[in-house]
């Protein structure tokens, strides 16, 4: 058996991505021993029951000593907490990282608090679901899903290389991009979708003309979508959207110019306008499929993956 691409790894938050990267590390056997940390007594309980961690500690400083990679898993907000509990523990040598979808803000939160005989390498795994806490992760949640890595500029070139290596074992595929470029592509990708989305299912909330039970019942693909991604984690996506706010905003007042354009072409009646408009974004969803990020498969519902992560 191939040897461990490092001997011991930190987590520092057991929930969804936590516990995934647990679970991956341990089918791809990329750690040698795998310790964990979560604020709440609750979730550590959870994670030593279902085994996915060789120990758990009671405190994150604990967690992370002896160490050669700690990935900081918690929300954005909280990185700069973590990293200023877990610094005078961190041994000569490892390899820090995280898994925020916000990168400039992380790095500013985080960086400080590190001791200069560390190499910070930031990072963030494209991957996740609607659920979360640490009973929701699975082995293959990184499976074809990007991880986008940003070294710092200052940053030891064979440290990004060791955890490109290791997130390529837990099955991703790996990139890598300035702090500020990946959090301008994360605000169209994923951010402002979001942000839409918790939108839409909220005007359908004070809509009071439909009822409740209308939304509920009648809810075709399209709106039963956005409650799926309006159902992530609240305080995740509160964290993101205060830390990428500049991009987030950015992105926001695009969408609201190309709004009014779709909104005049309807006013207006100009169905050759609309049919090729939707032609063209049309284009970007096959693109989507080509590149194998999602299927075709008409599973509305997206039954079978929902029963794949419940399973996971």
């Amino acid at each position: 058996m191939a040897e461990p691409h490092f001997r011991r790894v930190a987590l520092i938050g057991l929930g969804l991505i936590g516990s995934s990267i647990a679970w991956a590390a341990h089918r791809s056997g990329a750690a040698g021993e795998i310790a964990g940390y979560a604020r709440s007594a609750a979730t550590r309980e959870t994670a030593r029951r279902l085994g996915f961690c060789d120990s758990v500690a009671e405190t994150a400083a604990e967690a992370v000593r002896g160490a050669d990679l700690v990935i900081v898993c918690v929300p954005v907000g909280s990185c700069g907490a973590v990293a200023a509990e877990i610094g005078p523990a961190l041994a000569p040598g490892a390899i820090v990282s995280d898994v925020g979808s916000v990168k400039a803000s992380v790095i500013a939160q985080m960086a400080p608090h590190l001791p200069g005989h560390v190499h910070f390498v930031p990072a963030h795994p494209l991957a996740g679901t609607e659920h979360s806490g640490p009973e929701s992760g699975f082995a293959e949640l990184f499976d074809n899903r990007w991880c986008i890595l940003t070294p710092l500029p200052d940053g030891e070139p064979s440290a990004t290389a060791r955890l490109r290596a290791f997130w390529e074992a837990l099955g991703a595929r790996t990139d890598e991009m300035t702090p500020e470029h990946h959090d301008l592509v994360l605000a169209v990708t994923s951010h402002v979708p979001h942000a839409i989305a918790y939108t839409m299912v909220g005007v359908a909330d004070d809509l009071r003309r439909v009822t409740d039970s209308e939304v509920i019942r009648y809810s075709a693909a399209g709106f039963r979508d956005f409650t799926r991604i309006a159902a992530s984690d609240p305080t995740m996506w509160r964290d993101v959207f205060l830390n990428n706010r500049e991009a987030v905003l950015d992105i926001l007042g695009r969408f609201a110019e190309e709004l009014f354009v779709v909104q005049r072409a309807i006013r207006m009646g100009d169905g050759e306008y609309l049919f090729d408009y939707f032609t063209r974004t049309r284009a970007i969803r096959r693109g989507i499929i080509e590149a194998g990020q999602d299927t075709a498969a008409p599973d509305f519902g997206r039954i079978a993956r929902t029963e794949k992560e419940r399973a996971g």
